[in-house]
């Protein structure tokens, strides 16, 4: 006997319904692709520099880290010392460019920071959901701190 038999429209009922409720939640879970040129386009990333002292282990300074490419785009962090001690990380660039990006990093880029800030390195733990986020993260900063003599 087959599924869609018409003596049982039930049948036809549940199926068609289970194919629909299936495809909204593959078509709602594909995220459009950017390519990190995309991303970054009008905004020039700013350059590594660095002020004062070439290492943090004496005065201040700051350091701008690589740009680490994620699945999502690129993610980029700025580090600021005093005294040997870390004193601010700021994102200068991460994934932003639809509601999710900016939800996700909303509650991830503070987490982040405290963590950096608390370790004063880039040994920190990932914020759950922002896996790629936390990854770029870290790897900039890394970045950072080794340009800085960290």
């Amino acid at each position: 006997m087959h599924a869609l038999n018409k003596n049982r429209p039930f049948r036809r009922i549940v199926l068609a319904s289970a194919a629909t409720v299936s495809g909204m939640v593959l078509l709602l879970s594909l995220k459009p692709h950017t390519s990190p040129t995309a991303v970054a386009a009008g905004t020039e990333p700013p350059a590594a520099s660095s002020s004062s002292t070439p290492g943090p282990a004496s005065g201040s300074g700051t350091v701008t880290g690589d740009p680490a490419q994620t699945r999502w785009g690129p993610v980029q962090v700025r580090v600021t010392w005093q005294d040997g001690r870390l004193t601010d990380v700021t994102a200068v660039e991460y994934p932003q460019d639809n509601p999710r990006d900016q939800e996700i990093n909303s509650y991830a880029l503070p987490q982040l920071r405290r963590e950096a800030l608390a370790a004063q390195s880039a040994q920190i733990d990932t914020v759950s959901g922002a896996t790629y986020t936390s990854d770029g993260y870290r790897q900039s900063l890394q970045s950072a701190l080794d340009s800085a003599g960290r």
